[in-house]
């Protein structure tokens, strides 16, 4: 099937930029995870406590400190680090093979095309689902580290704030936010594989369907149907001489 390059350098190129961003994912995320011992800070929640018992009440130099009542589902953090895992694995595999059809100037068939947009759409979605449930954690987790805001600093600066958590929150802030925005920037990469995995589709179709008539085009045009031109023309009769009496 004949190649679209530009097509071909294109989704290249999607997938290197997705290689990237799916590490920026796993990595931030693998770091968050350790820094927790393994627990999840997406959706926790918990409430600033004083040296008393009694509720805060934000003053500069109180001693205070976070009481977390329930870490977040373990599976909050998983889902990104898998939609990151899996960018970085297909990326990496279907980068090699196109750099392959590169070389060989061949494309996918039809089919492999249509189960490229096929994987590209549902992953798309899974990407969307993971980035959204990655920004609401984050959000939950910085109302719960600010008290609603009403801690005397923001959520950025509050991985500076000793929290006295048995965790080290030194990071958590870099972290969370570089795997919400990569995570992010993957979601619009898929969203830019399933508009060339399209493409590329309909191009292969467009080929299949136009391959095989584009030799009978070509006998119309020259003025005579396939049949005739596989079987020699009938000879002519000898031309009878005429006698002049």
């Amino acid at each position: 099937m004949e190649l679209d390059r530009r097509l071909l350098l294109a989704h290249c190129a999607a997938h290197a930029l997705s290689i990237v961003a799916g590490l920026l994912v796993v990595v931030p995320m693998a770091l968050n995870g350790s820094a927790f011992k393994g627990r999840c800070a997406l959706f926790s929640t918990g409430y600033w406590r004083t040296e008393d018992g009694a509720e805060p009440a934000a003053q500069p130099g109180e001693m205070s400190h976070l009481v977390v009542q329930q870490w977040g589902p373990p599976a909050a953090c998983q889902f990104a680090t898998f939609v990151g895992i899996f960018t970085v694995l297909y990326g990496a595999a279907q980068g090699w093979r196109y750099l392959f059809y590169l070389h060989g100037r061949h494309d996918d068939t039809l089919f492999s095309s249509f189960l490229t947009v096929l994987l590209s759409v549902c992953v798309l979605f899974l990407s969307g689902g993971a980035s959204v449930l990655l920004s609401l954690g984050f959000s939950s987790w910085c109302d719960t580290v600010t008290n609603d805001n009403t801690r005397p600093y923001s959520c950025a600066k509050s991985q500076s704030v000793p929290l006295y958590l048995d965790v080290d929150t030194s990071s958590f802030y870099t972290e969370l936010s570089l795997a919400q925005a990569s995570l992010w920037c993957v979601t619009a990469l898929w969203l830019a594989q399933s508009i060339l995995a399209f493409l590329r589709l309909y191009h292969s179709h467009s080929q299949h369907i136009s391959g095989p008539c584009l030799p009978r085009e070509k006998e119309l045009l020259l003025g005579h149907s396939p049949s005739d031109s596989g079987s020699p023309s009938p000879p002519h009769p000898p031309a009878t001489p005429t006698i002049l009496v």
